[in-house]
């Protein structure tokens, strides 16, 4: 493997200089030296050692993306659509920068604890975490920190969000427009403080503005991490005879759930519609297409890779949170009704 003092050999040039062009300090050297040195580690294959850039500089150049959710031990975070597209975008844009992008999920605040004592990253990523003492151990650290979908708030920390209440929100008031009155909410656990909650408060006040009283009891809190999962919410769902509509926090809960219900005989749009949320490519694939809110996932990735480029520049953002719009994509699994539908 060439090294430093070969490529000095081979153009008569000082380690020192050709030291500084590796590492991008090169304003004092010529533009025929940077070229000479370049053309020297194209034809050597010199490769920098990172370990050794990194005592030196004492930036590792890694920046580690941490995933929080816990799922089961059969599921992994790269099976979310979401999260695939993420860190795709960020990863190509930091790799650009010449930094490298770890991926590791994180369960424990203990977990967090140790990670960030024994690696050297210069940066985090996290997804939807909530302010709690996970959340406490993370602003405990002097590491910078890029959140994606949060509603926790600090000095400091820097995050790339939605229009959650008002996507959900514009899909209730959709089934609302079309007729329906009798519409339940399917999600994940509810918990404070997070996405979910905010698409359920907008699901709750878009029913409230045309005068429909919520109803605990069409309340489906169902994960999507198992088609079993979503089977036990389209079985209840097809229990409650008198429902039209359902708005679903997510798209991959929404496919799930209509699997189930294509399962129990219940067809869609013409027993019961239904509207999801983010708008992955799958909305476009299931049968019928799947009405949903749309979200531009990959600008929000690429704004949380630039708000974590700006941090490990030294440069403070001109603001600290980024909410992004949504809108509504109109497809084929919401019925117009008229009247009372017949009971299924």
């Amino acid at each position: 493997m060439a090294t430093i003092k070969d490529i000095a050999k081979y153009t008569g040039v000082s380690c020192t200089t050709i030291s500084n062009v590796i590492h991008g300090r090169s304003e004092r050297v010529s533009q025929e030296t940077i070229e000479k040195v370049n053309h020297a580690i194209r034809q050597l294959g010199y490769t920098p050692n990172m370990s050794a850039r990194a005592l030196v500089s004492k930036s590792s150049k890694v920046v580690a993306f941490i995933n929080h959710v816990i799922t089961r031990d059969n599921t992994n975070m790269m099976e979310d659509p979401f999260h695939s597209a993420a860190i795709g975008v960020i990863e190509s844009k930091l790799r650009h920068h010449g930094y490298y992008l770890m991926l590791r999920t994180v369960k424990t605040t203990e977990e967090l604890i140790n990670f960030l004592q024994n690696w050297n990253v210069d940066g985090l990523f996290f997804t939807g975490i909530f302010h709690d003492t996970f959340f406490d151990a993370l602003s405990s650290f002097h590491t910078p920190v890029v959140l994606i979908d949060s509603y926790v708030r600090q000095d400091n920390i820097y995050n790339v969000g939605l229009e959650d209440f008002h996507g959900s929100y514009l899909a209730t008031r959709h089934l609302i427009e079309k007729g329906h009155r009798r519409i339940g909410f399917a999600t994940p656990l509810l918990k404070d403080g997070g996405v979910l909650q905010e698409r359920f408060l907008g699901y709750k006040a878009a029913l409230t503005e045309a005068g429909i009283p919520f109803d605990r009891s069409i309340l489906f809190e169902y994960e999507m991490d198992s088609m079993a999962s979503c089977q036990a919410a389209a079985d209840a769902i097809t229990r409650h005879k008198d429902l039209t509509g359902i708005v679903a926090a997510a798209d991959l809960l929404a496919v799930g759930i209509m699997s189930g219900l294509h399962k129990n005989h219940v067809r869609i749009p013409e027993d019961i519609s239904i509207v999801g949320f983010d708008d992955i490519t799958l909305c476009q694939m299931v049968m019928p297409p799947l009405t949903t809110i749309h979200q531009d996932m990959n600008q929000k990735a690429r704004l949380a890779a630039e708000f974590m480029l700006q941090l490990l520049n030294g440069e403070k953002p001109k603001q600290s949170n980024i909410i992004l719009p949504v809108h509504l994509v109109e497809r084929d699994s919401v019925k117009e009704i008229t009247a009372d539908p017949p009971i299924r």
